[in-house]
């Protein structure tokens, strides 16, 4: 597994973690800002563990492609996903 594979598992395992605390502090009856800020930081973390797994998909995959003479269908994948994270 290459290191933005690891990085990107790394965060999902945090991500993990904090999700299971979330679940704690809302069955605990927390106080709604802590439990807010808490997914937030969640979201952060998914959001970078998305771009080190589209970083290694271009380092990797696409460049591969267009080594290979078939770039654009990649470059196609790539536009849909910044458009999923565009249209959030």
């Amino acid at each position: 597994m290459n290191s933005e594979k690891q990085k990107a598992l790394q965060s999902l395992k945090i991500s993990k973690g904090q999700i299971e605390g979330i679940i704690k502090m809302i069955e605990e009856e927390r106080y709604c800002i802590d439990v807010s800020n808490q997914i937030i930081a969640v979201q952060s973390l998914l959001k970078k563990a998305n771009m080190h797994i589209l970083k290694q998909h271009l380092n990797h995959c696409v460049k591969d492609a267009f080594l290979h003479d078939s770039g654009e269908e990649k470059i196609d994948e790539i536009m849909g996903v910044l458009q999923k994270l565009i249209d959030k």
